[in-house]
């Protein structure tokens, strides 16, 4: 059926006013103003918080890269005797400026080798990244409480803040020593105690070679071919047997009644002969001295010979000097052929 409009209608359609362009603007500017006047609110406030805490927390990890990256490649260190010796004016005095170098005990020694600057490497990036995770979870952690005040959750966060710390501490009873493991992890890398190549004692028979240490675990491949996988937090002693430098150490025995003058100059010989050698030359930071008698046994005087060396050659070292004692001490009628000691 079709409709047709009656008087009445057409006269209600005539008299309601069409909208003018100026209430269309103040319809427009009304809905501005409510918007502009929510969005100043909570809104505005989170974006703010989201912003300032993104570029913040890239401002404080690009600054942990950066200073991790630094101390990896061996900017932190002072240049060598050498290096001083060589520096032009220019650089001289740039350096002055700058303040006096501080000299580590590896550089004065000549110990800075591939091996240590890996090390140095290895640990400055893995503190870094630690630093940028926990940079990562104290910003976050700041920024989520920040939204929801802003939010109008603010009666909740005293409950939430209470809520996790009880279930903080539930976890770290459970999880007590994971965290200690982690915790001993981070300090071993900080403090440098061993790395990667280093010969350790960690104790409970874990005697060997460092292959990997990591936050939780350290890797020890002993001699025997055994891979000991110990926890950080379980080790409460570490022997290094590697760090900066290792101790060659040599006994050599001689009849009892041998003169104890004529040992000592063919146990000086020896030594002479050892630093002459170029391959020895390179692992001694000193020259090994020749003490008197260490030990008295069944027939036998015991003299040691010990010096400096670098580390993981004390072992060779010492073969050498026991090698060439006995050669010098037949030479000089000390010992015979035949009560000489078969040298490894």
């Amino acid at each position: 059926m079709t409709h047709t409009p009656t008087l009445a209608s057409a006269r209600l359609a005539a008299d309601t006013p069409s909208p003018t362009p100026t209430d269309v603007v103040d319809l427009t500017v009304d809905k501005a103003a409510r918007f502009w006047d929510w969005f100043t609110g909570w809104p505005l406030h989170v974006l703010l918080i989201l912003v300032i805490g993104a570029l913040v927390l890239v401002l404080v990890r690009r600054t942990i890269a950066h200073v991790s990256e630094r101390i990896a490649n061996g900017y932190h260190r002072a240049y060598a005797a050498v290096a001083d010796d060589a520096e032009t004016p220019a650089a001289s005095g740039r350096r002055k400026s700058r303040g006096p170098r501080v000299v580590l005990v590896e550089d004065t020694l000549g110990l800075v080798t591939p091996e240590v600057k890996q090390r140095r490497a290895q640990r400055a990036r893995t503190v870094g990244s630690v630093l940028g995770s926990a940079a990562n979870i104290v910003i976050g952690a700041v920024m989520a409480l920040m939204i929801l005040t802003a939010v109008g959750a603010g009666d909740v966060v005293t409950p939430l803040l209470a809520s996790a710390g009880v279930v903080g501490v539930a976890v770290g009873f459970g999880a007590q020593s994971l965290v200690r493991d982690f915790l001993s992890g981070i300090f071993i890398l900080i403090e440098d105690q061993f790395g990667v190549g280093d010969e350790v004692d960690l104790g409970a028979g874990a005697v060997g070679v460092v292959e990997r240490v990591d936050l939780r675990l350290t890797h020890v491949r002993s001699f025997d071919g055994t891979l000991w996988h110990v926890r950080n937090g379980e080790i409460l002693r570490a022997g290094n047997h590697t760090q900066q430098w290792a101790r060659a150490v040599a006994k050599v025995a001689v009849p009892v009644g041998s003169d104890v003058e004529t040992v000592r100059a063919a146990l000086s010989r020896a030594v002479d002969v050892v630093r002459a050698d170029p391959a020895m030359a390179a692992h001694l930071i000193e020259t090994p001295q020749v003490r008197g008698v260490d030990e008295l046994g069944d027939g036998s005087y015991t003299f040691t010979l010990h010096g400096r060396v670098r580390p993981g050659a004390d072992g060779d070292v010492a073969r050498a000097l026991l090698v060439r004692a006995q050669l010098e001490l037949l030479h000089a009628g000390v010992i015979e052929a035949a009560d000489a000691p078969n040298q490894p």
